[in-house]
């Protein structure tokens, strides 16, 4: 190449410039506990995060009807959430939607002597706690951050 007042010229074209590396450098990923789109990579993490949204199927266990629903994702939350942060973050929020379901049964049950509509009200309470488990706990494996909808869940743990 020739030279313009003692320096070297540039080329015009740098995909033929031979003295540069061409392509990504050899810089290392940015490491932390989260995958692709802030999703949790820990395989681990994730598998009590599911089994914490499972758990609320324990109330309809004969050894602790009802408030095995609560009782359940307590425990599981209770027992790891000092270990994995996810499971700390997905039990909270199932252990807080697990307390609004209970009170919504209870006041299905207030309402079946009020006015009859109390056991209709009581099974959709039971298909929408059901339904909405299965998918955080799918989601929960997936690695996402999931959240109960929020007109129906209050919170009462932060």
């Amino acid at each position: 190449m020739a030279e313009v007042h003692g320096t070297p010229e540039t080329p015009q074209n740098p995909e033929h410039d031979t003295d540069r590396p061409q392509g990504p450098t050899d810089v290392p990923p940015v490491v932390d506990r989260f995958g692709p789109l802030g999703r949790e990579a820990d395989p681990k993490a994730r598998t009590w995060a599911m089994l914490c949204h499972l758990a609320g199927f324990a109330g309809v266990l004969p050894i602790v009807p009802l408030i095995g629903c609560l009782l359940g994702p307590l425990i599981v939350w209770l027992l790891k959430k000092n270990e994995f942060p996810f499971v700390d973050e997905q039990g909270k929020e199932v252990v807080n939607f697990q307390i609004t379901m209970l009170i919504y049964l209870a006041i299905g049950a207030l309402l079946i002597p009020l006015c009859g509509i109390g056991v209709p009200v009581m099974i959709a309470v039971g298909v929408v706690d059901a339904i909405f488990l299965i998918i955080a706990a799918i989601k929960a494996n997936d690695g996402y951050h999931y959240r109960y909808p929020y007109p129906l869940i209050i919170h009462f743990i932060k």
